[in-house]
């Protein structure tokens, strides 16, 4: 008990109302149907797509995601804020990488596994993780959720928790808490209202700028077409089709994809209008496609796939196309997922990405507080020489805050 406040543990999303998830921060459309709200709609953190993940057997105990998800309820039972958790007994799916610490901790005869992970599986996007419901004291529920993970920590006796894709609002309360702090970076495209792709072009160095025109129209080559598909489009065929590009790209890339075709019947069911699925095709039929999320003010790209090589045609689906429709749509910012150096030339700017980690072991958290000191200089020193190599004229925008 925190005053008339409770916490406690729910291990299925599915166990919790949609109505009552809906409120939380950036969880749902309806909660802020102007827009208003300074936590815009986040597909990733809706109801909708994390039951998906565990009715689909995605991420579930079985897989090493066992729910924990920390709610705060008021004294009439009311949920106020919560933070989607699990008990993980591995650090796949995550991409946010600690397998060095669990190793380094587990030599000098620790246990490491299993630890608490606060994030949305799979899914390497920044997005709210203390959710808190409208009309309450944010910054109250924020501090409440960020003490009570480490309380959880300590009662169930485990090694750590680690709060991943926290955005930079949220760094503070975890700060007075005593987490450690960890950034990366990612690449994201910044729409400065460009009326379409060609006035975004125009920003760019005259060499880039042709360079990326020739590099489109190279992906469209050997009679290549693309489509948009959303809503009702969203047929049981085409994630047939979807699925088969995942599972060859997927299973080069990871050995053993995480998602299971299910999940993807269920978001095509509940969630289809924040889909959008950029495909490619050839002598009708598709060769290739890329899965995005469509947020309150941004479009997420996801994962990607194909059944024929085609130069270039991954940059087209995955980053130009993604341009295309963000600015289409008036959203402020396409956030193209985890690494990828080779974005930078196609307008996607290095942005800083945070982590916060409360370790329950004082040796271990030492340790690893030495540590994140030196990488988050290498971060910050590696943002800005990116930033200074970024394709835009001198003088447009030569970083990104």
């Amino acid at each position: 008990m925190t005053g008339n406040l409770t916490i406690r543990i729910e291990k299925s999303i599915a166990a919790i109302s949609p109505q009552s998830w809906s409120r939380l921060s950036g969880a749902s459309k309806e909660a802020d149907p102007l827009g208003t709200s300074s936590v815009p709609y986040n597909p990733f953190l809706s109801h909708a797509f994390l039951s998906a993940l565990e009715e689909s057997s995605s991420a579930t105990a079985k897989t090493g995601w066992h729910g924990q998800h920390l709610l705060l309820e008021d004294d009439k039972g009311q949920l106020i804020g919560a933070v989607p958790g699990y008990l993980k007994s591995h650090s796949q799916g995550e991409y946010v990488f600690d397998h060095g610490w669990a190793d380094a901790f587990e030599r000098a005869g620790g246990r490491y596994y299993p630890k608490l992970q606060c994030a949305v599986p799979f899914t390497p996007a920044t997005g709210p993780r203390l959710l808190v419901a409208s009309g309450y004291d944010r910054d109250m529920v924020q501090t409440t959720l960020a003490e009570g993970l480490q309380e959880v920590t300590r009662q169930l006796g485990i090694s750590s928790a680690h709060v991943t894709f926290v955005p930079d609002d949220e760094v503070i309360a975890f700060e007075d808490a005593e987490y450690l702090h960890r950034t990366d970076k990612q690449f994201h495209f910044i729409n400065d209202g460009y009326a379409d792709h060609d006035a975004f072009l125009e920003t760019l160095a005259s060499r880039k700028r042709k360079a990326l025109k020739k590099e489109r129209r190279a992906a469209l080559e050997n009679g290549i077409t693309i489509d948009w598909l959303t809503g009702k489009d969203l047929t049981e065929d085409i994630w047939d089709q979807f699925y088969t590009f995942y599972m060859d790209t997927g299973g080069r890339k990871w050995g053993r994809p995480y998602l299971t075709r299910a999940f993807y019947s269920l978001i095509g069911e509940r969630m289809a209008d924040d889909i959008l699925l950029v495909m490619a095709k050839r002598e009708g039929r598709y060769v290739a496609g890329a899965i995005n999320f469509i947020g309150g003010d941004a479009l997420y790209g996801r994962h990607w796939g194909c059944i024929e090589d085609h130069p270039f045609l991954h940059f087209e689906v995955c980053y130009h196309q993604a341009i295309d429709y963000a600015l289409a749509h008036g959203l402020k910012r396409v956030e193209a997922g985890a690494q990828g150096e080779h974005k930078l030339a196609r307008g996607y700017l290095p942005v800083t990405t945070h982590s916060m980690h409360y370790i329950a072991h004082p040796g271990l958290r030492s340790a690893i507080a030495d540590y994140l000191k030196r990488e988050r200089e290498d971060v910050e020193y590696m943002n800005e020489y990116l930033s200074e190599h970024s394709p835009f004229r001198k003088g447009e925008r030569q970083e990104q805050d």
